[in-house]
């Protein structure tokens, strides 16, 4: 059973009516509440618990970590940050969502600013598959096409995708690289761009699957994590000592 924290700052649903219509129950009680529908254990933490809601407890106990953040990027403790990076470099998954690209731990992990072209003007986006078959379009048809969202717009400062999975077309005529994968360490990475808070993607049955696709393409491969303790360890033979010259 893959156990997943959904994590999310969950500020702008305390403090933007329009927002907190949406999702009176913030963005990761939807997010969390569909995975649960799909068979995963499901936890969630925001950004005002006690270290962010991200313990070691309850990281080393996490297979999967979503993120979707905003606001509060900078206030992020980077005790945290440093503690999700050992976390994806032992083998967790990470699935960050739409404005989850500046914060801080994708950020770190990708090494780049991950900075942007971005409008909010209510415009369709069209994502394209561009790899069928991979695992995270599972379910998915050629395209989804969202009615209204915010558009983020190329260049995308981040490094080449080890898969590319989805592109964006806007109704402004802009492209962007909505759904990427990288691997560091032995964790995978999973980028997707659509949930801008006010509007209810997060709703959007197709883009529920691809979040339900990415938590099961992250979640580690059997025998992949690295043990959390390093110890000494002694030769399998016996070495034999060399003469010195």
């Amino acid at each position: 059973m893959t156990n997943v924290t959904v994590w999310n700052e969950n500020r702008h649903e305390q403090i933007h009516e329009e927002v907190k219509r949406i999702y009176p129950d913030g963005m990761h009680n939807v997010i969390g509440g569909h995975l649960k529908k799909q068979g995963f254990t499901v936890r969630t933490a925001t950004f005002d618990e006690p270290e962010h809601g991200l313990t070691d407890e309850v990281l080393d106990n996490t297979d999967v970590l979503t993120w979707w953040g905003h606001m509060l990027h900078k206030h992020v403790d980077d005790a945290i940050v440093d503690r999700v990076q050992r976390r994806v470099l032992a083998g967790m998954g990470l699935l960050v969502l739409h404005s989850g690209h500046e914060s801080k731990v994708f950020q770190r992990m990708m090494g780049t600013t991950c900075d942007l072209k971005w409008r909010e003007a209510d415009e369709k986006e069209r994502l394209w598959v561009v790899k069928p078959g991979h695992p995270i379009t599972k379910g998915i048809g050629p395209y989804i096409e969202i009615a209204g969202e915010e558009m983020y717009g190329e260049p995308f400062d981040v490094p080449e995708p080890d898969d590319l999975i989805f592109i964006s077309w806007f109704e402004g005529g802009e492209v962007f690289r909505s759904g990427c994968t990288y691997r560091r360490g032995r964790g995978k990475i999973f980028y997707f761009r659509p949930g801008h808070e006010t509007y209810p993607t997060y709703y959007n049955p197709e883009v529920l699957q691809v979040i339900t696709n990415g938590v099961h393409w992250l979640t580690p491969d059997e025998g992949a994590t690295i043990p959390k303790e390093r110890h000494h360890t002694v030769p399998l033979e016996p070495i034999k000592p060399r003469s010195q010259s």
